[in-house]
């Protein structure tokens, strides 16, 4: 009875879920829209306009601080979900460890470079050993980790939109790093705000445009779970956008062709 159940939450998950709908619901959560990538932009901006004028490393530092904790004092009034300013804190407080390390003003940088140059790596090793990471994710809203695996056009699909999110990182370390080198604080903030949240939506756009070109069910996907779970095939609900009215009553057919 258990694996029966199990197998019909699988088939309602796919009947609901092209890889497509699944990508666009992770994106979106990632990103936060658009308040949570002004949020992640603000504790930059203050830094490095406090900085240019100043040369004061420490209070530049206070002032993306105190920024980033006024957004999450405004989040927690509005009892909102704080997770993005959450970061953004995270993010400075250990941008503040390394400069303040070092007394260095670019150094609040280099924790940035050194994660999308990470980041990257990771998304390229996951392409390399067909693995997307956009692969993982839907694996992990389907409850089924390797069944999306088995169909080919779902890895292509993966791959291709795991190449687009590598891109912005790629892009980001490589106009970053030189700056980082040559000591430029003024322009490593200009272009971390011009390489953050703007890179992000253009690299969301491009996904959205290959997501609209076609629909893909997750049909190898409930195979998969529904053999290892029962043996029982899901079905027409593989296949959601083409489903026929009549295949939720299919004892509907046998009475008409008794008339």
């Amino acid at each position: 009875m258990s694996r029966a159940i199990e197998a019909s939450k699988t088939r309602a998950v796919v009947g609901q879920d092209t890889v497509e709908t699944v990508v666009r619901h992770q994106l979106a959560q990632a990103l936060g829209g658009r308040r949570g990538m002004l949020e992640a932009a603000v504790p930059t901006l203050g830094f490095t306009l406090t900085y240019l004028p100043t040369r004061e490393l420490e209070l530049a530092l206070g002032v993306g601080l105190s920024a980033a904790v006024l957004l999450l004092a405004i989040r927690l009034v509005q009892r909102s979900s704080p997770q993005f300013v959450l970061n953004s804190i995270v993010g400075i407080a250990i941008a503040a460890v390394f400069a303040l390390r070092s007394g260095k003003a670019e150094d609040v940088f280099l924790p940035g470079i050194l994660w999308n140059a990470g980041t990257a790596a990771l998304m390229i090793l996951s392409i390399i050993t067909r693995w997307p990471m956009i692969g993982l994710m839907i694996g992990s809203v389907t409850g089924d980790p390797t069944g999306w695996r088995q169909d080919p056009s779902v890895v292509r699909l993966c791959t291709r939109l795991t190449w687009l999110l590598v891109l912005p990182n790629l892009l980001r370390v490589a106009v970053q790093y030189p700056l980082y080198l040559a000591g430029e604080v003024g322009w490593l903030g200009a272009t971390k705000l011009a390489l953050g949240w703007p890179l992000q939506v253009g690299a969301l756009a491009a996904m959205v445009w290959l997501l609209a070109r076609g629909h893909t069910p997750l049909a190898a996907s409930a195979e998969v779970t529904a053999e290892r779970l029962g043996g029982e095939h899901p079905g027409p609900h593989l296949h959601p956008l083409h489903e026929h009215p009549d295949h939720e009553h299919p004892h509907h057919e046998h009475q008409d062709g008794g008339r």
